[in-house]
């Protein structure tokens, strides 16, 4: 999760290496301890979530964010500060609380989520990166064959994670065109 990711920085280097800051680099592992509880607190929902959204700054955000993306893919400081300034817009920072209650939604949801593309007659396919902490290698992917046999995959490079279309666009593109042309 992303106590693997955590001593990575832009573009690979660590922020110390980047900054000269051994003691900022050292905070920012500290603070990074936190995050598992601080995403638990916001899917949850409860009293705290409003306050921990109001509380929430571009350094929690960039470096919670980056424990998604692989090693070798991690956006720059200017991608960050662009998906921080979509996220500000229209204060949406303030409902992310309520944007993550899907994670919870899933178990709820999930005969009906599941049942769903598995009864569609739309052709499906999967573009993924290997790499996604939020959905594993390769247990994952033998779930998701098993579910949905009929549906194609393509799996990008192995440094992938969990937004290939930013981290790999040619590959991501590559693997979509592919699917449509395949009809």
């Amino acid at each position: 999760g992303l106590g693997n990711h955590c001593d990575v920085g832009s573009r690979g280097k660590k922020p110390s290496e980047e900054a000269g800051l051994t003691h900022l680099y050292d905070t920012q592992r500290c603070c990074l301890l936190f995050a598992p509880l601080l995403l638990k607190i916001l899917k949850d929902g409860g009293l705290l979530s409003p306050v921990i959204t109001r509380l929430m700054n571009f350094f929690f955000f960039s470096r919670g964010l980056g424990g998604v993306f692989g090693p070798y893919t991690q956006p720059s400081q200017a991608e960050y500060w662009d998906m921080w300034t979509a996220l500000r817009t229209n204060d949406g920072n303030l409902v992310v609380d309520s944007i993550l209650q899907y994670i919870n939604q899933r178990k709820k949801h999930r005969d009906r989520w599941v049942g769903a593309l598995m009864s569609t007659s739309v052709p499906l396919h999967l573009i993924y990166g290997p790499l996604d902490p939020v959905n594993p290698h390769p247990e994952f992917l033998q779930l998701y064959k098993k579910v949905l046999p009929t549906s194609t995959v393509s799996v990008l490079d192995d440094h992938i994670s969990h937004y290939p279309q930013l981290e790999d666009p040619m590959g991501f593109l590559n693997a979509y065109l592919n699917f449509i042309n395949s009809f």
